[in-house]
């Protein structure tokens, strides 16, 4: 792989698609094409990938199947799952490929590959035959990198056009049906559908605006009732209790459940299974000390922040203390002030601090996400902070809470690294360092 990257540095610009389209069918070829033998699942779109690809995959399991899954937290394989230190959403060609080679030797039934568009440019998801693909929502995100919001977009079409163009797959006697799911509430749902395949199955919340969009199936919930244990629904006339925080939850929840439906699975069952789901990693997870509440989640832009911040509202805070920043290595350096400003509106104190700088400089970065904050009417030294050291940054959040508080830690979830200057990456965990601030502070959990 070392080589490979060596190899990459002489090949001109202009050579690098064809350079990774290639390497991606060698990659397939070389593990003898490991999706033909899988029915794989690709999730997209901007916000909640992750958490849809990992409650699927829930979902199947608990329904006896073996799974295996790649995501920006996690990869499983079968009775096996890895934390990703990677800091990648979609591993490179190859690694993928091994991936799924790894998936069939265990006896996987399903694979579910949490999908970007990034990775997608890069021809990423090459060589994978997908049967099915799942889009959640679209937001303006990594514009700077795509130049610009419609190159973003069909970016993310390329997954569905995929699943239209790949060969249908009889698996145990079975031909699979090759489908589409799409969010009937998000508008750009309708350019995702319009393509080829069997079959295209929505979802969509009944109290938010559904888009008309020729589909063959909806699954929607109607009378969805949210509270600080989770959200009640009507689906079809079936009552089902997700035990996940927050509108966020639900629909990446209802996303999941669609999908599964859509794989043959009866909706009682898979209604009946989904009030069994578990909390994901580092996606609103949460320690309770003192009548205080942590939250650790992922949520590194603002749109994703405000689901967040809808989801915390349930728990009534007295007041919110939120550690927050944002990553470097030249991505997406508009959302930083955007960020602040966003935690100036909604937060009572806000310590920003070190992320993911990369080679870039950690206190430019700070001070980027902070003007925001400042432009917000946030005063340092009285409501804004600025710490670089995240451990510190996490210790004092602690330190100030008091009964009733909120205090938030976002942008890494469970990543279990860091990546800093040199391309390095060093060990890092947002939960173990909250259970450290914890037990320092002599708060009681």
């Amino acid at each position: 792989m070392h080589m490979l990257h060596r190899i990459k540095k002489w090949i001109p610009v202009s050579l690098l698609r064809p350079y990774h389209y290639v390497l991606a069918q060698g990659a397939a070829f070389v593990y003898r094409y490991p999706s033909k033998h899988m029915h794989v699942i690709g999730v997209t779109g901007t916000n909640g990938k992750s958490s849809t690809t990992q409650l699927i995959g829930q979902l199947l399991m608990t329904l006896g199947e073996t799974v295996g899954w790649t995501t920006t937290d996690s990869f499983r394989i079968g009775d096996r799952l890895i934390a990703n230190d990677k800091k990648m959403t979609m591993l490179g060609r190859t690694q993928t490929q091994k991936m799924l080679r790894a998936m069939v030797q265990a006896g996987c039934t399903y694979a579910i590959v949490e999908v970007s568009s990034q990775g997608i440019d890069q021809f990423r998801h090459v060589g994978i035959q997908f049967d099915t693909a799942v889009f959640t929502n679209l937001t303006p995100e990594h514009l700077e990198a795509h130049g610009g919001f419609e190159k973003y977009k069909r970016a993310k079409r390329k997954l569905f056009e995929a699943v239209a163009s790949a060969p249908h797959k009889t698996l145990h006697g079975k031909r699979l049906v090759k489908s589409i799911v799409v969010n009937l509430n998000d508008v750009h749902a309708k350019e995702m559908a319009a393509v080829d395949v069997d079959r295209v199955v929505g979802f969509a919340r009944q109290d938010k605006q559904v888009f008309d969009i020729r589909v063959d199936d909806v699954i929607e919930a109607s009378a969805v009732t949210e509270n600080k244990m989770g959200t009640k629904a009507r689906v079809r006339g079936g009552d089902v209790s997700i035990p996940l925080l927050g509108a966020y939850y639900f629909e990446n929840s209802l996303a999941a459940i669609t999908t599964v439906v859509s794989l043959g699975f009866p909706l009682i069952d898979v209604l009946q299974v989904a009030e069994r789901l578990q909390p994901i990693p580092g996606r609103l997870e949460r320690f309770v000390y003192d009548g205080a509440d942590v939250i650790v989640d992922y949520a590194p832009e603002p749109y994703a922040l405000m689901a967040l911040y809808e989801a915390v509202s349930l728990l009534r805070p007295k007041r919110i203390i939120h550690v927050t920043g944002s990553t470097g290595g030249g991505r997406d350096v508009a959302r930083r002030a955007q960020i602040g400003l966003l935690a100036s509106q909604k937060d009572t104190i806000v310590i920003v601090t070190n992320e993911d700088p990369y080679d870039d400089d950690p206190m430019h970065i700070i001070q980027d996400v902070a003007q925001g904050a400042r432009d917000g009417g946030m005063r340092e030294g009285e409501t804004l902070f600025c710490l670089v050291d995240r451990k510190e940054a996490i210790q004092q959040a602690i330190d100030l809470s008091q009964p009733g508080d909120v205090v938030l830690i976002t942008g890494k979830g469970s990543e279990p690294v860091m990546a800093v200057a040199g391309g390095k990456k060093i060990p890092w965990d947002d939960r173990e360092a909250v259970r450290m601030a914890i037990a320092y502070a002599g708060r009681t959990a």
